[in-house]
């Protein structure tokens, strides 16, 4: 499967890199999975003033051409739209790791795939 470039808008600029559809797909779902997580600890807190039960924190991990790690503790955020997520991408050269509102990504992901 040919590899196409994805772009994430990050709060300060942008990063490119090659990255599969399959990959985008994971990603994708890893995300999903997250927003689902978000939500449930959103409504507990919202609920019965209980203490949400934690989730686990989000780690997706891909390695091709570059590597790169997305990672999201659901425990912190108050809602999915405030999230934010860890964004690591490196190669051999160069390493880049910043942080960037998960709703653009998952916008950024969903633009890419519409494109594959």
């Amino acid at each position: 499967m040919s590899n196409k470039h994805l772009t994430l808008n990050l709060g300060e600029g942008s990063v490119t890199f090659s990255f599969t559809p399959d990959a985008a797909r994971d990603l994708k779902a890893a995300l999903d999975q997250l927003i689902t997580n978000l939500k449930a600890v959103s409504a507990a807190k919202m609920g019965s003033g209980a203490k949400p039960a934690p989730q686990r924190p989000t780690e997706y991990r891909y390695t091709g051409e570059i590597f790169l790690e997305v990672f999201c503790n659901p425990n912190i955020w108050a809602t999915p739209f405030a999230a934010k997520v860890l964004i690591t991408v490196r190669d051999t050269s160069i390493k880049i790791t910043t942080e960037a509102e998960l709703t653009r990504i998952i916008e950024d992901i969903n633009q890419y795939l519409e494109n594959c």
